[in-house]
């Protein structure tokens, strides 16, 4: 049957699905937000190991819902309650709205059902959360002129700066979208071992 434009729309059902699958998002993103207080390294690669333990939550929402703004919804329920604790800023907001922009093209281009797609997808939309380290690079005087006058310590402070390289940079950009490529598979190898059998998806 040919889709149809009311086909495409999300219903409540498949709402409340990506509201409950994002807020499992976000407290694994939430929690390697804290952990990344402990070392500069944490932080930096902080998107990496968010993009490696979300894949769960993310390709059981995608199998759930094979529906476009599914992602964008999940993006900016995260860039939302970012904003409401205050960790948000207008460099993760630009991330977040192109990673979730690619995120839905993969999408729609693999029509919402291929794991490849979906994989792609996650691996776009983990790329979002680069925008919180990014500012070291981009501003470099003036973040840390910023986070210097917010108390951090001397310590992390040379610790961040000694790690600031370009070569970091790569990394920190690479890392995430390679580690959201393996998170996906250990998402699928659990949704066929365990949530199939549980009717989950």
């Amino acid at each position: 049957m040919p889709e149809t434009k009311q086909s495409r729309i999300l219903k409540g059902k498949e709402l409340i699905t990506i509201g409950i699958f994002s807020a499992i998002y976000f407290a694994i993103n939430f929690l390697f937000m804290l952990l990344g207080a402990f070392h500069p390294i944490m932080w930096i690669f902080m998107p990496a190991f968010i993009a490696l333990f979300t894949g769960i939550p993310f390709m059981i929402m995608t199998a759930k819902v094979q529906k476009p703004f599914a992602v964008a919804i999940m993006g900016a329920i995260t860039a939302l309650i970012y904003f409401a604790t205050g960790q948000f800023t207008m460099v993760i907001l630009i991330t977040f709205v192109t990673s979730c922009t690619l995120a839905e093209i993969c999408r729609r281009a693999t029509k919402y059902n291929s794991f490849w797609g979906n994989t792609l997808a996650f691996a776009f939309f983990s790329l979002g959360m680069t925008g919180s380290p990014l500012p070291v690079w981009l501003f470099r005087d003036d973040f840390f002129a910023q986070i210097r006058d917010q108390g951090i310590p001397a310590d992390y402070l040379v610790s961040i700066e000694s790690l600031a390289s370009t070569e970091m940079l790569f990394a920190m950009l690479a890392a995430p979208f390679l580690l959201a490529i393996i998170g996906s598979f250990i998402a699928k190898a659990l949704t066929k071992k365990h949530f199939k059998k549980a009717g989950i998806v």
